[in-house]
């Protein structure tokens, strides 16, 4: 066996030891079919006030311009679908959100593969990506063979639905490389038909402009008074399109402890919400990526939604 599958086949064992869903390995290399899909998704200005897209353009399509003699991407999948979910009578947040910041978590198991890698197979550099540089991790994914990107541009597999954070690791170390998938939404059109905001402009172009997930996590002006009445209760993120997807009926709980709520989040009612205080807000989202908005920000998607 040569020494590059062995290399791949330890990763992906270290990468299954370590929780992470699946494991996919593509080449480095300029991602020309993404391209003018990047080009076209910021002159339609999809992107909103996601200023931080227009950065570092170049470096979002080819990984070897963010890691020095990149020559492998590893792409990896952590699922976080919850074994329960929010009472009927509540505002809603995305499930990625229940548990702790995936950021920190993702970051640690990313740090010790990378650990385990230079451990068993020598000099190896490379770098950890969770959604904190210019990476299309989707894109990664997809052409490493994890899923296929589907019409809610969200990746999906047919094992697992699409629940789940992507991350990558991109490696100085020639690797065996694996293959994109194909296309599995065929004629189905179920997450543009219940988009509330309809951001699902066309089959596989979401209008980021126009997500539940840019207005009540991205926004930080006025939320424009045409989205009222059209949020369906969301007041951070969204996950409708992925709720009706129906590759999702395939979804596991996940068996990460950190991604666990806080008891009370689940029993939270829409009067608990309203009444939500700065030390109720500190206890229950300690680490949570819902953070990000502040108390002050879910108070305004709350009183938006009134």
């Amino acid at each position: 066996m040569s020494n590059r599958i062995k290399n791949t086949q330890f990763i992906k064992s270290e990468a299954q030891r370590l929780g992470f869903l699946s494991c996919g390995i593509s080449k480095a290399g300029f991602l020309e079919e993404e391209a003018p899909r990047l080009e076209n998704y910021l002159n339609q200005n999809f992107n909103g006030q996601m200023q931080y897209m227009e950065n570092h353009f170049d470096k979002r399509l080819d990984p070897t311009l963010l890691v020095d003699d990149a020559k492998s991407v590893v792409s990896l999948l952590l699922n976080y679908y919850p074994q329960e979910t929010q009472i009927e009578d509540a505002y809603k947040i995305s499930k990625y959100a229940y548990g702790q910041d995936y950021h920190y978590i993702i970051k640690d198991k990313l740090k010790e593969l990378l650990h385990s890698i230079q451990t068993e197979i020598g000099e190896v550099s490379g770098r950890a990506f969770v959604d904190s540089a210019p990476v299309l991790d989707k894109a990664w994914a997809a052409k490493s063979g994890l899923g296929w990107i589907g019409k809610n541009s969200n990746l999906i597999t047919q094992k697992v639905g699409s629940f789940y954070f992507i991350a990558e690791l991109i490696i100085d170390l020639e690797l065996d490389y694996d293959h994109a998938v194909t296309d599995h939404c065929g004629t189905c059109t179920a997450c543009i038909d219940a988009c509330p905001t309809e951001a699902i402009v066309a089959p596989y172009v979401v209008d980021g402009s126009k997500c539940i997930s840019y207005f009540t996590i991205e926004l930080k002006e006025a939320i424009p008074t045409e989205m009222k009445n059209k949020w369906d209760d969301w007041i951070f993120g969204c996950d409708v399109c992925q709720d009706v997807c129906p590759w999702n009926r395939f979804s596991k709980s996940h068996n990460e402890p950190l991604f666990n709520p806080h008891p009370e989040l689940l029993s939270f009612s829409k009067k608990d919400w309203q009444e939500i205080t700065e030390e109720t807000f500190q206890k229950v989202f300690k680490n949570s990526a819902v953070k990000r908005t502040k108390l002050q920000g879910l108070t305004r998607n709350i009183l938006f939604l009134k």
